[in-house]
């Protein structure tokens, strides 16, 4: 082999001399044993795939030498062992492959060339909503409701899977994309082509992170981005920064992982995270089973971190086990994570590696907490939350204040609904929804959930029936786990069906709200709340009727479901009043720990995770009756509404086109702060008055068709549309929540597409400025792509997240960044002025630039490309530009 380190290859078994790895032990470099864990994992991967083309040496060398480059922004490659996709991202990336294809052909090359390389996994979890939700049938009404929608694009996914090689797809029904690769699909360590290696995975969803808590180092990217890993291209990656997270302590009776990881989520936006790989350590970690790891990795987003790592160790091994994984397999992982050093044991203080920054965090302090009303970073305390809702309530429109009038705080709205009479006020609770993979990968809070159903509904507690209530498990496994331990019947007593297996509620997959409930809220222009066991209640998310959501476990979502507010002081105030006239409290029914416990070492077994995962690929038997063409170019259907064939590879040439200054551009749109991927490219529903709308009814569709924006992500014309259209949208040019613009040239306001359109037919480029934390929120290829379809060539922002950044640079637009200390308004910048962007002849990673506006004011701004593959990609036109050219030349 050509690998410069084929010196540290053997076999991990001598009886097995065909199965072999690297032996990093062997490198005899002292600065190994000081890496943190995830950064062994990256150095591994380097030493492995060094072939002095993609990966070199002296990569291998900047990786060992992270303690003194990682303040440095020294750019390393990275190759993860496989990608994971969900039906959202995944339907536009085999779209993209699929136009790939076509374009190679185009330009004289073969398209079988155009193939995954590196092992992928879609599930199909997005796709299915909460239409129905009360009685044992809803399950099966919103399956069936899921197939009506979405034939077309299962169809094409089903083709997908057999046209391109190294792609498995996992049909719907089988649960959430990440707690059916924490308990199916991750394998700790790969054994593939005759080598043992680290798993490792990228993937289109930003909540991947949630396997790291199993050991697996893995964390989102950009759709485009997971195309070129997929392609064999390696991530190029600037070397982070290590946060070492120490846990001490063992949490209280009470507290639950939900609880744990909101308070880790508000702590390290405060120590601030972005771009860094947190990595936990301490002997509070050994107290943390690896569903409550999973749990706070999960939330990687929500504070920022690129991952959340915790090391394998023997819970680790154990949950493997306990998952059904093979057990010889398992040992050949403890074997080989040995062998590497590897293997933590989170009680010795010895096997502590360097960290560039240490917190801390005693378990102990942790109180039962929810999140919000807006953000999952605004951690609220149960005991505070009466008080904390009532304060935003007032408080000036913002992340934490709703801007009522004093004197409509105790608004009340009387209604009917199933012949009864009800009354909603500001802090009604609408949605209670046990969602998400965050949560219900966790059996203890599953389980919990389930037994305080039972003691609520045994001491004669009910949930009003108008209040929207859903059980949404990330696997069969669960629903297997609540029936065996009985506490099922008691979830439905109380209105908690299982309405699916997807990621449903978390993801704005709510359904509509009752009529008389919808009417209510909108007569008395009231606060209505969602309180979900999600990881983002971003405003607009959930619901567009619920302007208050709250995150929370899920035993607290079924006691704010029985409370029906949130305007309640469970220390204080019963949860209700039985038929014998008896006070419940909160504290009557909270089961503890050592209950829950008991449970799940009885109902929780391996036995359950075999039966349920050795079927999952066969088991929906209305994905096994779909019929996909069998060709290897895919036949685009010009009448289909779900899937288009891209314009993003019109006039495609092999020769590359020197990129040219921006001239006096306009602004289509002047954010402030946290503008989100929801803002952005909306997922939920499409509203009836939006360009996206007109477009679907110009093709014949009514709209009970319409169907969800993140069902149509195959289809261009609706997604471009769809950018900008969120109705939460706050632009500045714009007195009002809304997602219209105005059009500089005529001073008309228009909707968003409208106004770029008129841009489009006059040849004017456009820009977008924007506060810090630009494209925060789920990682959606959409959100660089709908820009770019639009006309948007730069975004000039304070910062962005990571993950939109780099899709912004996938794409072709420029993402610029105002100098340190500098903003629009320390510029004097209205948004109103025209801009020309001058962009040199020689381009380098992170260059400043110059920025002319027709006011004759002139500043610079960073380019935000950060690596010279960054400036590659820029150069080709965009990532997917790059690979093409690659493979049809």
């Amino acid at each position: 082999m050509s690998n410069p380190f084929a010196r540290i290859v053997e076999p991990l078994d001598p009886n097995q001399p065909l199965k072999k790895f690297f032996n990093l032990s062997k490198l005899e470099d002292e600065r190994y044993a000081h890496l943190p864990f995830s950064i062994r994992v990256l150095l591994e991967a380097a030493i492995r795939n060094c072939d002095e083309f993609l990966v070199k040496k002296q990569d291998v060398e900047n990786i060992l030498n992270w303690k003194v480059v990682q303040h440095k922004n020294v750019e390393v490659p990275f190759k993860p062992a496989r990608v994971i996709l969900q039906d959202f991202t995944g339907v536009p990336a085999v779209v993209d492959f699929a136009a790939m294809r076509d374009a190679v052909k185009k330009l004289g090359g073969n398209p079988e060339k155009i193939n995954p390389i590196c092992p992928a996994d879609l599930v199909i979890d997005h796709s299915i909503q909460v239409d129905f939700n009360r009685g044992p049938d809803s399950l099966q009404k919103n399956q069936d409701l899921e197939f009506e929608r979405n034939k077309e694009r299962f169809e094409f996914l089903k083709w997908g899977s057999q046209a391109f090689k190294n792609m498995r797809i996992i049909p719907p029904g089988s649960g959430i994309i990440h707690q059916v690769n924490l308990e199916y699909l991750a394998r700790v360590v790969m054994d593939q082509d005759g080598y043992y290696y680290p798993d490792s995975v990228v993937g289109t969803d930003s909540h991947t992170t949630m396997v790291d808590g199993l050991g697996v180092l893995g964390w989102g990217v950009g759709g485009i981005e997971a195309e070129a890993v997929m392609l064999g291209q390696p991530i190029s990656m600037v070397l982070p920064e290590v946060v070492g997270y120490k846990l001490l302590g063992s949490p209280q009776p009470l507290v639950t992982s939900t609880d744990i990881v909101l308070t880790i989520t508000k702590h390290l936006r405060q120590v601030g995270v972005v771009g860094k790989f947190v990595e936990f350590f301490g002997p509070g970690v050994a107290q943390l089973s690896i569903a409550d790891r999973a749990t706070i990795a999960n939330m990687c987003p929500e504070y920022g971190a690129t991952a959340a790592f915790f090391p394998v160790d023997d819970i680790s091994i154990g949950y493997l086990v306990q998952t059904g994984r093979d057990k010889e397999k398992v040992m050949f992982t403890r074997r080989y994570l040995e062998a590497v050093g590897m293997l933590r044991d989170f009680k010795n203080s010895s096997q502590d590696p360097d960290f560039t920054q240490i917190v801390e965090l005693d378990l102990h302090t942790v109180v039962p907490c929810c999140s919000g009303p807006k953000r999952p970073q605004d951690k609220v305390a149960v005991s505070d939350m009466k008080k904390d809702f009532e304060t935003c309530l007032g408080a000036k429109q913002g992340f934490k204040g709703f801007q009522v009038a004093p004197d409509r705080h105790n608004s009340v709205i009387k209604f009917s609904f199933e012949g009864c009479d009800f009354e909603l006020t500001h802090g009604s609770v609408v949605i209670a929804a046990i969602t998400s993979c965050t949560n219900t990968s966790n059996p203890s809070v599953m389980l919990g959930a389930g037994l305080l159903a039972k003691k609520a509904v045994e001491a004669g507690l009910t949930v009003k029936p108008y209040v929207k209530t859903s059980l949404s498990p990330g696997s069969g496994v669960v629903t297997y786990y609540l029936r065996e331990s009985g506490v099922m019947s008691y979830l439905s007593q109380l209105g908690f069906d299982v309405v699916g297996y997807g990621c449903m509620t978390c993801i704005g997959n709510s359904g509509p709200l009752p009529d008389s409930v919808v009417e209510a809220i909108t007569q008395g222009d009231l606060v209505a709340v969602g309180v979900l066991s999600g990881n983002r209640n971003f405003e607009g998310r959930v619901h567009p009727n619920t302007r208050a959501n709250y995150l929370a476990s899920p035993p607290l979502v079924i006691a704010y479901a029985i409370a029906g507010t949130v305007r309640i002081d469970f220390e204080k105030e019963p949860l209700g009043i039985n038929a014998s006239g008896k006070k419940i409290f909160l504290k009557d029914i909270w089961p503890t720990r050592s209950e829950i416990q008991a449970v799940e070492r009885q109902f929780v077994i391996p036995g359950m995770f075999k039966e349920v995962y050795q079927k999952i690929e066969m088991v929906n038997e209305s994905w096994n009756a779909l019929d996909a063409p069998s060709d290897k170019l895919y036949t685009w259907n010009p009448k289909s509404t779900y899937i288009k064939s891209p314009p993003f590879f019109d006039g495609l040439t092999l020769a590359l086109q020197t990129p040219k200054t921006i001239e006096d551009a306009y602004v289509l749109l002047n954010f402030g702060d946290s503008v989100t991927t929801d803002h952005i490219s909306p997922a939920g529903n499409i509203a009836r008055n939006s360009p996206a709308a007109r477009y679907l009814t110009s093709r014949g569709l009514t709209p009970r068709e319409f169907n969800s924006y993140g069902s149509r992500r195959g289809n261009d014309a609706v997604m471009a549309r769809g950018t900008f259209a969120n109705i939460r949208l706050v632009n500045k040019f714009i007195d009002k929540q809304g997602p219209q613009t105005i059009h500089f040239p005529s001073g008309e306001t228009l909707d968003v597409f409208d106004a770029a359109e008129r841009y489009k037919q006059t040849g004017h480029p456009l820009i977008v400025l924007a506060g810090k934390e630009y494209g925060a929120g789920s990682s959606r290829d959409w959100a660089a792509k709908g820009p770019f379809l639009l006309g948007v060539k730069a975004v000039l922002a304070e910062s962005y997240e990571r993950i939109h950044r780099s899709n912004l640079v996938g794409m072709g637009v420029i993402p610029l960044q105002y100098l340190p200390g500098e903003d629009a308004r320390s510029l004097g910048l209205t948004g109103r002025e025209r801009y020309t962007i001058v962009i040199p002849e020689k381009l380098k990673p992170q260059m400043n630039v110059q920025i002319k506006l027709d006011t004759g004011k002139t500043f610079q701004a960073i380019m935000r490309f950060d690596t010279d593959v960054e400036l590659t990609y820029f150069h080709n036109g965009g990532i997917l530009n790059y690979m093409i050219r690659k493979m049809a030349s």
